[in-house]
């Protein structure tokens, strides 16, 4: 008890220094991506909407800047955006680490956690992890809007003696009136479904895999319903988790029961295709017929306790609204910024019919950015570069003949820190030209992090790079062809802090 109690009183003061602006200024900060005030995080866990407020909890190491300690971090947002750091919510202790998991609201009180009849009950499901030995599924729940915490006393409430078996995400399946537990078989990339009435008491449904990318181990699984884009009262059920280092998913239709894949079990399909995402899942309790929103890990596992940060490590995605879509008879997921980042505007300016040749340098310097773009797919490649100082830049450019959109930070800035954060410079995935033959990149530019959205958030991208502080030219280039930009738009974005 020692622990904990020096555990919570450490990050309250963390918390309080955090709400003074005493962190967030330092070199290679984003500023309106979520980090914690100091120290290592990983994967969101337990997100959940709450009594008007988001949840975001998260792997946290209370005691330095690189793995170690798995306790669950937590903070509370109105908006996504604006986030307030609280204590420790779930403390590591004794042998056993807090490993990823989800949250849900216990409405009808189905575990009996409840004292008195006005309270919902907030109910967090996680893995138990003893390294070498043991990963087991246990709960915990919180009777005060999630600023306390109390572990059950009989936990665990699913134990297999398995030495990988983790990241339950538990959500509510109201056709059967049932919670619904999707957790991994990591070693044999399955994921296995549950169910249980009263959070407490599990039984195996039905199991999916390995299909898709089989070449890491499998985690963070997640099930979640989605509309269809542009087809009111229609869904689909997306079935997302990441193996190592990358993420991937399957649409398809779930019953209750087993989850079927409408795609193709041996193509890939990535909600990201940049180096740099990880361990998204969904918010449980968002209001009915209100799109998915996602959370991801700013990060990648070949190089992520090196990256050159301090006093922390590691962020959190733009939180993005999901929808599907088929395209070429494949579902596709779609994904976009959610609508409260355009709160952050200030300092538009617009360019329209820009021929580029070789390059054009936009009169900006800035590395706290949002900018759409719109051009004409001519030439071999164009696109966009940003944090540009010299010969410094990271390059954005589609290969208009091979129908290639790529992210390229080779130049982008320090990279000596691990060499696998150099090997790993070039990423690209398949975009189609409009019926325009246009590209539309919206672009979003923080410190040390790039998120593209391509073509109504059909492709995203998300990287790190590490530049120099005055590193914020903006450059339009085009090879071959001459490159029409049929439009510019710049932002200059507010901090977050």
């Amino acid at each position: 008890m020692r622990f904990v109690y020096s555990c919570f009183l450490f990050i309250s003061c963390l918390s309080v220094k955090a709400q003074n602006n005493s962190f967030y200024k330092e070199k290679y900060r984003p500023q309106f991506h979520f980090t914690p005030p100091i120290h290592w995080m990983n994967d969101p866990n337990g997100l959940v909407y709450h009594k008007g407020e988001y949840h975001l909890f998260y792997q946290f190491n209370p005691f330095g800047n690189r793995w170690g300690h798995m306790s669950w971090g937590h903070a509370v947002s109105k908006d996504l955006l604006h986030w307030q750091h609280l204590p420790l919510a779930i403390p590591e202790e004794k042998d056993t680490m807090i490993f990823s998991g989800s949250c849900v609201t216990d409405v009808a009180n189905s575990a009996g956690f409840a004292t008195d009849k006005n309270q919902q009950p907030m109910v967090a499901i996680y893995t138990a992890h003893i390294e070498g030995k043991n990963q087991s599924q246990h709960i915990a729940y919180s009777l005060d809007d999630g600023r306390t915490w109390i572990k059950y006393n009989a936990n665990p409430v699913l134990d297999l003696g398995k030495r990988d078996f983790r990241d339950p995400k538990v959500f509510w399946y109201a056709p059967h009136r049932k919670w619904v537990m999707v957790v991994v078989y990591p070693n044999e990339k399955e994921i296995k479904f549950y169910t249980s009435k009263n959070l407490k008491q599990w039984n195996l449904m039905s199991s999916f895999g390995p299909a898709g990318d089989t070449n890491g181990i499998w985690e963070c699984p997640d099930l979640f319903e989605v509309p269809v884009k542009d087809q009111p009262g229609k869904t689909k059920w997306v079935l997302m988790h990441s193996p190592a280092p990358y993420m991937q998913y399957f649409i398809g239709e779930f019953d209750g029961e087993k989850f079927v894949n409408d795609n193709s079990n041996t193509k890939i399909y990535r909600p990201d295709y940049g180096p740099d995402y990880y361990a998204a899942i969904t918010f449980n309790g968002l209001e009915k017929n209100q799109n998915p929103i996602s959370i991801g890990w700013i990060n990648n596992w070949n190089y992520a306790n090196d990256i050159p940060t301090s006093p922390w490590k590691s962020a959190m995605s733009i939180p993005r609204k999901l929808c599907v879509k088929k395209i070429n008879n494949e579902w596709v997921l779609i994904q976009q910024p959610v609508e409260q980042v355009k709160t952050l505007r200030q300092n538009e300016m617009t360019w329209k019919n820009i021929t580029v040749t070789k390059n054009h340098r936009l009169p900006l310097n800035s590395q706290t950015l949002e900018l759409e773009v719109e051009f004409t797919a001519a030439g071999e490649t164009s696109g966009v570069r940003l944090a540009k100082d010299n010969d410094h830049f990271i390059e954005i450019g589609y290969d208009a003949k091979k129908q290639l959109l790529y992210i390229d930070r080779s130049k982008a800035g320090t990279a000596e820190f691990n060499p696998s954060f150099a090997k790993l410079s070039r990423y690209e995935t398949a975009v189609a030209a409009t019926t325009a033959k246009t590209i539309k990149l919206r672009i979003f530019f923080d410190k040390s992090i790039v998120e593209v959205f391509a073509n109504e958030g059909e492709a995203v991208m998300t990287a790190q790079l590490f530049p120099e502080e005055a590193a914020g030219g903006i450059e339009l280039f085009s090879t071959g062809k001459p490159a029409v930009f049929n439009m510019v738009k710049f932002y200059s974005l507010q901090s977050a802090r």
